[in-house]
């Protein structure tokens, strides 16, 4: 069922097939919203078990869906499920947009927006100190670290541990970038669980993720760098992929345009690399079963 609803969910993502409301972003704002109403959640008043509440019942609402609806119609419905919950956790049009108007501030040369659209893409990297020249390359690692993020960690929780894991991860990294956003404006804001949770979550994946780009780019000099952080257990996840990525691929140097876009689209297309040896070792394990 893992490999069907992972090509589903891709499908589904390519084809923009789910409309914005039947996103997962959309959908945990407006569970967010049932359960909280108007309370402000971000005032950094909010009690542990609220928060924890918001980060486990997602996963357990799916949990319970799963059981409930396990055996029945030879298993058509667990596939239904299965398939409906990778869609949802699989589609991302705001980022895809968000990048796509990168691309089109570059080719025309509006350099203040391209720092705005960056910014959009990937509000947990800081771009505003970066120069033009080196823009290019900064947005190449967002893209690296967006694919793992919002791709590559929902597909590695779905492969081995089921709808149930991937939908806590999307949960978690909701709340965690809505931690950044606010951030923004309090630099001390920290919501309970959400960081160590993440952490915890991002540890292997990461490191399993990274290895990938080591085996879809120059080998010697990524698996060198990948060795040297992957083993060292307080490296960050958002570290190991960009520099691994980064090493794995030869950045051409920033021509004479505004934005370079270069480099962006090289670490672009070793992440869509990386993806396809995912999918490929997926089909292999399913093969031999090894995986359901």
């Amino acid at each position: 069922m893992a490999l069907f609803s992972l090509l589903m969910a891709i499908l589904a993502e390519r084809l923009k097939l789910l409309p914005e409301s039947w996103q997962f972003d959309s959908l945990q704002a407006r569970l967010h919203q049932r359960l909280f109403g108007g309370e402000d959640f971000y005032s950094g008043k909010v009690s542990e078990f609220k928060v924890l509440t918001a980060l486990l019942l997602p996963a357990l609402l799916v949990y319970l869906a799963i059981s409930v609806v396990e055996g029945m119609v030879w298993g058509l419905v667990s596939l239904a499920v299965w398939v409906l919950v990778a869609m949802v956790c699989f589609s991302h049009q705001e980022q895809r947009s968000a990048f796509k108007r990168y691309i089109q501030a570059a080719c025309r040369g509006d350099l203040q927006a391209c720092y705005r659209h960056a910014a959009e893409l990937d509000c947990s990297s800081c771009l505003n100190a970066v120069s033009a020249d080196e823009l290019g390359l900064k947005v190449g690692q967002s893209v690296a670290w967006i694919n793992y993020r919002f791709y590559g960690a929902v597909a590695l929780y779905l492969i081995v541990l089921g709808p149930v894991a991937a939908v806590l991860y999307c949960t978690v990294r909701f709340y965690d970038v809505r931690q950044k956003v606010q951030q923004q404006d309090d630099a001390d804001f920290r919501l309970p669980y959400v960081d160590a949770l993440l952490t915890v979550l991002d540890w292997l994946p990461s490191r399993l993720f990274a290895f990938g780009y080591v085996l879809t780019g120059q080998f010697h000099a990524a698996f060198r760098r990948w060795q040297k952080l992957a083993l060292v257990v307080p490296t960050p996840a958002r570290q190991i992929i960009t520099e691994t990525a980064t090493e794995a691929e030869t950045i051409p140097a920033p021509g004479a345009a505004p934005v370079c876009l270069q480099p962006t689209l090289v670490l672009l297309g070793l992440s869509k690399r990386n993806f396809v040896l995912l999918l490929a070792m997926t089909s292999l394990l399913t093969i031999f079963g090894l995986i359901s």
